[in-house]
């Protein structure tokens, strides 16, 4: 049975916490005596008293989640706080239907970085902030937030973290979860403020650098500007920019363990780490050239803003400082090959993430020898660690199911009438959750309130399967998931 009380618990504590995040925003409205007040009171005011209702409805519960409890729960939060998210856009008439509005929000809390939204410029800081802020909480993931800030939520948080967490090989620096979440947020909260002043340093007012360090460490992409980071026109911006999303897409637990105790060659130990830095440097390099040779830019212009594309793109941070779209269409494959990539696992960022391509190629590899040694018993080591066969076969369960969602919504894009080009990076940047698509008219920069109704909803699903890896969403649909025993 699937232990509905206990859920409901963890949802409304949850949403106590979403009100305290809406809470924030309404101070950065009082400072800049702004007219949004009335927006934020009344979405703090709807979000408690849900909260309030869902703590009743879990009053008496035994406090324990099992397995599909715990994948039930992390679907359902995530999409609770998309709900509650919105409810600033509509209130505030910044967004005017409910699609669109939970299109933002979603958005925003997936780390995808599509927005409807035009007219950055002119909007008030205190709901600029909360889409900054949504990207930021669900950069690390909104149950992964919780469970630092409140070990004791509810039994099971182990179970919890594993639905929530990214990539198929898990590593921990305490046994204890709590204390665990602790060290990876202290982590992420140092990267952010060392962001913050970094751009503060480079000339970026204190609002603007307080936005965009948290949309770049969380590789989210939202901006302030319409022009997103081309707005600075600095290239001491952009190369910070750069430098934080890049360490953003690190695993956070190889990160702490190399960074923190300053063991820096832990970083070049790791395949997924050096998978991570070899492709980031070569396709700079290439699309580097291809600037010069075929858009005529200089050389530090070209490396400048190729290197930037590239990890923002590889990170699914999906910040702009040119447009891609008028690149040549080669460099277009690179890029859509970048959001398929991603990060590191254990990171922020998006995609299918390095340490399955590690996976893949080792893979590849033993079955080359597997036909050349029929008999033989060929394990797969990562970092001198085995890979059991379980991992093998879910890597090629996910891989598998990556694909075919992927094409089912390919067809569906084409039979709504939008050409390939268009379908593919549409697709990539939902369920990668990128954000910018490298088509003319959903570009890098544009606002994405053009597709109808029923196309985005499809992109909301793919922004919350491809920011929950796949199997912890599809999975509550399995006939199995609801069976008593």
């Amino acid at each position: 049975m699937i232990n509905f009380k206990t859920i409901y618990k963890v949802l409304g504590t949850l949403l106590y916490i979403e009100a305290v995040l809406m809470v924030c925003c309404l101070g950065v409205t009082f400072y800049y005596r702004e007219d949004d007040t009335f927006t934020f009171l009344t979405s703090v005011f709807i979000t408690i008293l849900a909260a309030i209702l869902l703590k009743f409805l879990g009053r008496d519960s035994n406090n324990n989640l099992t397995r599909r409890d715990a994948y039930l729960v992390v679907t359902m939060s995530w999409m609770a706080f998309s709900l509650f998210g919105a409810l600033p856009f509509l209130i505030g008439g910044y967004i005017n239907n409910f699609t669109d509005a939970y299109f933002e929000s979603m958005s925003g809390f997936s780390t995808t970085g599509a927005t409807i939204l035009t007219g950055l410029d002119t909007m008030p800081h205190g709901l600029l902030f909360w889409r900054s802020l949504t990207q930021w909480i669900g950069g690390l993931g909104i149950v992964f937030f919780t469970i630092a800030l409140l070990p004791s939520m509810a039994g099971g948080s182990v179970r919890v973290f594993a639905a929530e967490a990214t990539g198929p090989i898990r590593s921990k620096l305490h046994p204890r979860l709590s204390t665990n979440a602790k060290w990876i947020w202290s982590v992420y909260v140092f990267l952010t403020l060392a962001c913050i002043g970094s751009f503060i340093m480079f000339g970026a007012d204190w609002f603007d650098a307080v936005n965009y360090g948290m949309t770049s460490t969380a590789t989210g992409g939202f901006a302030v500007h319409d022009d997103t980071s081309a707005f600075f026109n600095n290239a001491g911006i952009e190369y910070t920019c750069t430098l934080f999303c890049f360490l953003a897409g690190i695993n956070f637990t190889l990160f702490y363990a190399s960074i923190a105790k300053l063991k820096f060659r832990n970083l070049f130990k790791s395949s997924e780490f050096k998978l991570y830095f070899s492709t980031t440097l070569v396709c700079t390099i290439v699309i580097a050239m291809a600037l010069v040779m075929a858009n005529h830019y200089d050389i530090e212009e070209a490396f400048r803003t190729s290197l930037f594309q590239v990890v923002t793109f590889i990170t699914s941070t999906g910040l702009v400082n040119d447009n891609a779209g008028q690149w040549p269409r080669f460099v277009w494959v690179i890029l859509a090959l970048l959001m398929v990539l991603g990060g590191c696992s254990g990171s922020t960022s998006g995609g299918i993430k390095c340490i399955r391509g590690v996976m893949l190629w080792k893979n590849i590899r033993n079955e080359f020898r597997q036909i050349l040694h029929p008999n033989a018993v060929l394990p797969m080591r990562i970092d001198g660690m085995n890979v059991p066969q379980q991992k093998r076969v879910t890597l090629l369960a996910f891989l598998t199911a990556y694909t075919m969602i992927c094409l089912l919504a390919f067809l569906v894009l084409i039979a709504a009438g939008y050409d390939n080009t268009k379908s593919v990076t549409i697709i990539l940047s939902c369920i990668g959750n990128v954000g910018p698509s490298l088509s003319i008219d959903v570009g890098p920069s544009m606002s994405w309130v053009m597709l109808p109704a029923a196309i985005k909803w499809m992109c909301m699903a793919l922004m919350l399967i491809g920011r929950l890896e796949i199997f912890s969403v599809l999975v509550i649909f399995t006939p199995a998931f609801w069976k008593e025993n």
